[in-house]
């Protein structure tokens, strides 16, 4: 089949979720067979999010190819179990740059370079780039922002061109949102009968809307609405607010949205999705009742999207374990030697988050220092982990000084340290230790039982490491280095076997946990402290 083009857009208000709609299309096509992938086209000009703070962007992904991505990658792998890489995700500054470095090369021949067709060109290219390869039958695009926003523009010009150029293997699905006022007890259909008319008049007419709702929509409305902004009728969906992201799938399919891009682009339409697999979770994640409470210890914990890739890898792990999640968020920040008991009494794990400076570094020393000497399950993930060791370095080697360089660049003992090749660099930029790495388990230990194997893959995003010059310390001080990578030795994984569970690691295991396909790690953390509420139950009948 030759290969189709799904282009998402949204309007009217950002953050309507065109991520989820487009994850939630790419997994019922994948679930029917076909070869998917997605892709997000982000017009800021930054050239990746890799140097914006989380206060502007959320979460950073990272790609296995180490590439920095924008956070609704995650959810594209976690609905489709497809590994993204940097080609699944563009920003204007990345076009511009790509640009600009062919005009430096004279590749334009001395032309005037312009917007058209010079960038709308560029974009072209990378919508395209995948589709080439082959290897796929569907590419799904989002483009990011909302239509008229002026930053979008060339992004949507490029769309209009390729609708013209692609002609049946070219869908537009335009996501938009229809309001309630609860004053008047009605919904309002203005907003998205303007937000068409905008892309309409660059030149782009939707074929498929989903209208994102607080209120089901009724029939006549979505007629209305199809009639209005000259849609078929069968190709407006609603979108309404639901208990979880995991259910759009379903809902999407119960309303025929994968049947209606098929059905449009003329492709097969011979059989159901299986999402027998995808049923199971939702039926765990719906029966649960019993909870299990981790505290989540970090700076950004204000943040709903700063720890993204973590939350849903603790729900995922508690879902297959049939517990609910109840998930506390505990400001490193805020956090005491005076009040720390009274925040993590009662919970049943505790994670220190990953992230970068001295803010809020000392609240995480604190918690681990509680955690370890009360023996509840704790999992600190990248600089957790290099909290963790610090932590013990002070408290259990003596070394009262002991710091990371990234904090203290005279500590007497660095035992986190910069990377022997990162000490020439200074662009901020793509220049960590990133994407996939090889490590491997010691045989025998906690995290090679949760793994059930010595040799895994996982990603990272780092700059600092543990000092090898202090390892044999930590190991007869009890504090094992039990992952390290096979070709460099850099350890990647310590743990402390005479604990419940006490295990960091280097890496960060969440980027690759799928509804499908959840972290051992993780599910070995939320089982641990599964059996550590439970002995607390029995000790005290509560």
């Amino acid at each position: 089949m030759e290969t189709k083009y799904i282009f998402v857009t949204g309007g009217v208000v950002s953050s309507l979720g065109k991520g989820i709609i487009a994850s939630s299309l790419a997994c019922l096509l994948k679930a029917r067979g076909f070869r998917v992938t997605i892709q997000k086209f982000d017009p800021y000009i930054n050239i990746d999010p890799g140097t914006l703070n989380p206060y502007e962007h959320g979460e950073c992904y990272v790609t296995v190819d180490g590439h920095e991505a924008d956070l609704d990658l995650g959810h594209y792998e976690r609905f489709t179990d497809i590994a993204t890489t940097r080609a699944n995700n563009v920003t204007t500054g990345r076009i511009y740059q790509s640009v600009i470095d062919k005009e430096r090369r004279g590749d334009y021949l001395g032309k005037t370079v312009q917007i058209i067709p010079h960038i709308t060109d560029e974009i072209k290219r990378s919508v395209m780039a995948l589709g080439k390869t082959g290897r796929f039958d569907f590419v799904i695009t989002e483009i990011g922002g909302v239509v008229g926003d002026i930053e979008s523009l060339p992004f949507l010009e490029a769309v209009r061109q390729l609708r013209w150029e692609l002609e049946d293997n070219a869908l537009c699905v335009h996501l938009t949102y229809v309001p309630y006022i609860a004053a008047a007890k009605e919904l309002k259909t203005k907003p998205t009968q303007h937000s068409v008319k905008q892309l309409q008049q660059l030149g782009i007419q939707p074929d498929v809307l989903v209208l994102r709702t607080e209120h089901d929509i009724p029939a006549e409305m979505r007629a209305k609405i199809a009639r209005f902004c000259n849609v078929s009728p069968g190709a407006v969906v609603q979108s309404k607010d639901a208990p979880s992201i995991y259910r759009i799938p379903v809902l999407m399919h119960e309303q025929g949205l994968d049947d209606i891009v098929l059905r449009k682009m003329h492709a097969p339409l011979d059989n159901e999705p299986d999402m027998a697999p995808w049923h199971d979770f939702l039926a765990n994640m719906e029966t649960a009742s019993e909870p299990v409470t981790i505290g989540l210890v970090g700076k950004y914990v204000e943040l709903q999207d700063a720890y993204k890739s973590i939350n849903e890898a603790l729900f995922q792990a508690a879902t297959y374990a049939g517990r609910r999640l109840d998930l506390r968020y505990i400001h490193s920040e805020k956090l005491t030697a005076e009040n720390v008991s009274e925040q993590l009494a009662g919970l049943d794990g505790v994670i220190v988050a990953p992230g970068f400076g001295h803010r809020g570094i000392e609240g995480k020393f604190t918690a681990l220092e509680w955690c370890r000497t009360h023996d509840v399950p704790t999992f600190g993930i990248c600089l957790g982990m290099q909290c963790m060791v610090i932590e013990f370095a002070r408290n259990v080697l003596g070394l009262t000084d002991a710091n990371s360089t990234e904090m203290d660049p005279s500590t007497p003992h660095k035992v986190i340290d910069l990377m022997e090749e990162q000490k020439s660099i200074h662009n901020m930029g793509g220049t960590m230790r990133l994407g996939a790495y090889d490590c491997r388990l010691r045989p025998g230990s906690r995290v090679a039982e949760a793994y059930g194997r010595t040799d895994i893959s996982e990603r990272h995003r780092h700059r600092f490491e543990f000092n090898g010059s202090y390892r044999d310390r930590f190991e007869q001080a009890g504090m094992m280095c039990v992952g390290e990578n096979p070709d460099t030795r850099l350890v990647e994984v310590v743990e402390i076997p005479g604990k419940r569970w006490f295990i960091g690691t280097q890496y960060h295991p969440e980027y690759q946990s799928t509804v499908l396909h959840p972290s051992p790690l993780f599910r070995s953390f939320v089982d641990a402290a599964i059996a550590y509420r439970a002995e607390r139950t029995a000790a005290t009948g509560k």
